[in-house]
């Protein structure tokens, strides 16, 4: 399978199946386009009448081109054939029930009450509560115990808002800490937190423990505090801005990203973008909201074109600042051409309900934090562990094969069937998809690839 695209001045050519990709001239990619519907004359022919005005190009060069796409077939660099499909069915079984990473809810409880949260203001469809220590604790052994012969392990102390349970967290991360050496293993810890609570102390602790730190921020002032509110009705950039920038400034260049929300407030999530920058940070993320359809803040099919012009808009940005010398990240372009995921994971996905979990309050376990407070999704406990393994071979046999939808589509190995919560809540099913995701996640992909090409300098 070949997809092949314009952006960015530059002619791109991705091979699905080897991962390849080709920046290609005119002549090439429209070569490339009838290779294999038409006959080699019948595709010289086209070009020399297509290229009529253009002397340079003769049947022997055309020839020659068409010699170059052979062989990039050949050495399986073009039109690869897939043949990764009689392995997707196996490949988490042969994982084992190997756990490498826990979000732990440490406070189902939030001091903002943001309208779109789609953790009904943290409490996910439950009560308030705050995990305890002895909680946290076995959630840790749980995860030592199931994690096999993985040394790193990955935790997220997310919730909710984690800072309302601030002395439980420093106390887990002591205790992980005090054991991970006889255990055999590395703890990487994220905090996930919308500032509200930021002091010294948790800047300290942050940068000293957390591998990464994610911030809310949905970028402009206005756009920010139109939903991100206390339950007094305020706002809280003015609040949270300084104590993030604070925060970031400390990290000294450890790992930091902001991640906004855009809604169909401000489908022109470029400003949110650019607010960013201006405040300091260059580590971003915007997300698109994820709720029903009949929610105000839902998405249009008219905010999708939208959306997918700042999609292009914020890669040339990207290129821009790049030649200035004042480049930033964002999260969804971060793309490894090279060695990035393995085909396991590229066929597999993200490993929810497997090789990763979410943790409530009370030890419960769910596939992720997406799924929390569905009791049809509860997998069972930290204590007694997984106790409802009906469920896990649910997630255990969904990969990108089992999505019909995906079969035809060139993005398969770098979503690796998105994912399963958004999926379930568009469709009622892990294995079928969120039609829309899909849409704005190839013109992600697609302009993640073009700034590769731009920063090769083809």
């Amino acid at each position: 399978m070949v997809h092949q695209y314009k952006l960015g001045g530059f002619n791109i050519v991705l091979d699905t199946c080897s991962g390849a990709i080709h920046v290609v001239d005119d002549v090439a990619y429209d070569m490339i386009a009838m290779y294999k519907e038409k006959k080699p004359d019948e595709i010289v022919s086209a070009i020399l009448k297509k290229y009529a005005a253009h002397p340079g190009i003769t049947a022997n060069e055309a020839e020659n081109c068409l010699s170059d796409i052979a062989a990039l077939e050949k050495n399986g660099q073009l039109f690869t054939p897939d043949s990764f499909k009689q392995a997707a069915d196996t490949f988490k079984a042969q994982s084992g029930s190997v756990i490498k990473a826990l979000c732990l809810h440490v406070a189902h409880t939030c001091n903002l009450n943001c309208s779109y949260c789609f953790a009904s203001q943290g409490k996910f469809q439950g009560g308030r509560a705050l995990m305890d220590f002895a909680v946290g604790k076995r959630a840790l052994d749980f995860l030592i115990e199931n994690s096999g012969g993985r040394r790193n392990l990955e935790v997220d102390f997310f919730g909710g808002e984690p800072l309302m349970n601030w002395e439980v967290v420093k106390e887990l991360v002591q205790y992980a800490r005090s054991v991970e050496e006889e255990a055999g293993k590395n703890f990487r810890f994220t905090l996930t937190t919308n500032g509200m609570l930021i002091d010294d102390d948790v800047i300290d602790f942050s940068n000293r423990e957390m591998s990464n730190v994610v911030l809310s921020l949905d970028g402009r002032k206005e756009v920010h505090d139109r939903f991100r509110k206390d339950y007094a009705g305020n706002g809280s950039f003015d609040i949270i801005v300084p104590k993030f920038q604070k925060l970031v400034k400390a990290r000294k260049g450890k790992a930091y990203y902001m991640r906004g929300t855009f809604t169909h407030a401000n489908p022109d999530f470029l400003k949110d973008i650019e607010a960013m920058l201006d405040l300091g940070f260059d580590q971003l993320s915007m997300e698109p909201v994820v709720c029903a359809a009949d929610d105000p803040q839902a998405l249009t099919e008219a905010d999708k074109q939208v959306v997918m012009e700042q999609y292009e808009k914020l890669a040339e940005k990207m290129i821009a600042r790049r030649k200035e010398g004042k480049p930033f990240t964002f999260y969804h372009y971060m793309i490894d051409l090279e060695a990035g995921p393995c085909i396991y994971k590229r066929i597999s996905g993200c490993g929810s309900g497997t090789e990763y979990m979410a943790v409530t309050p009370w030890g419960d376990l769910y596939p992720c934090h997406q799924f929390v407070g569905d009791d049809k999704f509860r997998l069972g406990n930290v204590f007694e562990g997984v106790s409802n393994p009906a469920v896990q071979e649910q997630f255990r046999s969904c990969n990108v094969y089992t999505h019909q939808e995906c079969a035809d589509c060139w993005a398969k190995m770098y979503c690796s069937g998105g994912c399963a919560a958004n999926a379930y809540h568009a469709s009622g099913s892990v294995n079928g998809v969120y039609s829309y995701g899909c849409d704005l996640f190839k013109k992600r992909m697609e302009c993640a690839i073009m700034l590769k090409a731009a920063e090769a300098g083809i």
